[in-house]
């Protein structure tokens, strides 16, 4: 058996792309080595220059493009490569649906491997306008000279890219957010930065209902505390007349998480009103709801799909947020539960469930182990299960619950292929995966939503 090269950082070499990354990036085979090329497309040939060499792997960076993809297109947008929030704005949009199923076709050869050929995993639903799809922002808040800047931080760095324009983005976000940069700088109120505490400002947050059109704005700070606080949340106010929530959250913890604990309203309504579908919902800051309202809906058309309840199930919605999921199959469920860790969104399910004139469900703060055994020991089970975690995908602790409890029916959401398939490996003990139908959630990136439909043996 031949052993593998040894690749050395600056050396060069031509490189066939293979495939495309979890991250986006291009995928190739040098001498046995795995090969990793940010911005690289499929079928390509290039000539790689290693910047990182590892035992099992490296990353190089395109020196020359010998033969192009055909798919290959010039990024829209200005500052693409910069930012680094998007990841595949280079490639056509119909072969980002492609790649985006083979994601998950490779995790399930990786985790699943025996299973992965039989397992029907269908074509991605796409958008049919993929831009300014996104409903929220959360711009972190630096000081640079005598400039207030707002954006996101470059990849696998600590330097913040000022964003003026976001064209995934709904365009009132970014207008906001430039809007807010501006006081901040002529109030002279002091912006947050890890190496000076008595910076205050951190974080602007905005979201906007795409169906109602109300705005809300959240100021993430280090302190309740702040000067010119009512003359900043005047001139908020006055620059759109649909911005109907302002508030802002306290985190003063060294963290990467944008909120912390704490939230006090400084205008108007603590919650701002959205739709989907036939469904009303109330939205406080720290409330979880999808960031792409229009492709939600086709993603929970899936869900249901999956569900095929008849009027007699009962519903566990874990991971609930404020109740979308739930709220969308409770018209043909007997009784739908769920649960959260965050208790301002089980109360605003509450206030959804009952705006939407639901008698048939029941939402409690807490985890999902946790209530999925107590209900247990009650008596209760679902007869369906629908998960929507983070990208870290089910905890041990819940997937031992699931495999305990045994639904009959396991719908599981994911915005991870890899934590999925990881998922899957265990799940299979007791459950047969009848497909998975990925989604586009969001267009130009590497990121694809997917549901799995799980049976009982």
């Amino acid at each position: 058996m031949k052993e593998q090269a040894v690749i050395q950082v600056g050396q060069e070499f031509p490189l066939t792309i293979k495939r495309l990354g979890i991250n986006g990036e291009g995928v190739g085979f040098f001498k046995r080595n795995v090969v990793f090329v940010k911005g690289a497309l499929p079928g390509e040939v290039i000539t790689a220059q290693v910047t990182e060499a590892k035992p099992k792997y490296a990353e190089a960076t395109i020196k020359k493009i010998r033969q192009a993809s055909p798919d290959r297109v010039t990024p829209p947008c200005l500052i693409y490569e910069a930012c680094g929030g998007c990841q595949l704005q280079h490639m056509t949009y119909d072969r980002q649906l492609i790649e985006k199923r083979d994601l998950v076709i490779q995790a399930l050869e990786r985790y699943v491997k025996d299973l992965a050929t039989e397992i029907e995993v269908k074509q991605t639903i796409g958008m049919e306008d993929p831009w300014n799809y996104r409903n929220k922002s959360q711009f972190q808040v630096r000081q640079l000279g005598n400039k207030v800047i707002a954006g996101l931080y470059a990849e696998s760095s600590n330097k913040l890219i000022d964003i003026n324009k976001c064209i995934v983005q709904h365009p009132v976000t970014t207008h906001i957010t430039n809007e807010i940069k501006g006081f901040l700088q002529k109030l002279n109120i002091p912006i947050y930065d890890e190496k000076n505490p008595q910076g205050i400002v951190r974080t602007i947050v905005v979201r906007t209902g795409m169906k109602t059109g109300q705005i809300q704005v959240t100021l993430v700070t280090t302190k309740k505390k702040m000067p010119n606080k009512e003359e900043l949340v005047q001139l908020i106010r006055a620059i759109d007349p649909n911005i109907v929530s302002i508030s802002q959250n306290i985190n003063a913890e060294k963290t990467s998480l944008v909120f912390g604990e704490t939230t006090f309203n400084l205008f108007g309504k603590e919650t701002i009103h959205e739709k989907l579908g036939e469904l009303a919902f109330d939205l406080s800051a720290r409330a979880f709801f999808q960031l792409n309202p229009e492709q939600t809906e086709h993603l929970y058309n899936e869900i249901e799909k999956a569900a095929a309840l008849t009027g007699k199930e009962t519903v566990v919605d874990a991971y609930c947020g404020v109740g979308t999921i739930g709220l969308w199959l409770a018209k043909n469920a007997k009784e739908v539960r769920g649960m959260d860790i965050v208790e301002e969104s089980i109360q605003d399910a509450k206030r959804n469930a009952k705006r939407n004139g639901f008698s048939n469900t029941k939402y409690v703060h807490g985890t999902a182990k946790q209530w999925l055994g107590k209900w247990k020991d009650e008596g209760f089970v679902p007869d369906v299960l629908t998960v929507d975690p983070p990208r870290a995908g089910l905890d041990d602790e819940l997937l031992k619950t699931i495999l305990d409890i045994k639904p009959k029916r396991f719908v599981y959401t994911s915005c991870n292929p890899s934590t999925l398939a990881k998922d899957l490996q265990q799940l299979i003990k007791v459950y047969n995966i009848k497909y998975i139908q990925p989604v586009d959630m969001f267009p130009q990136t590497s990121h694809v939503e997917a549901v799995t439909l799980l049976e009982l043996k």
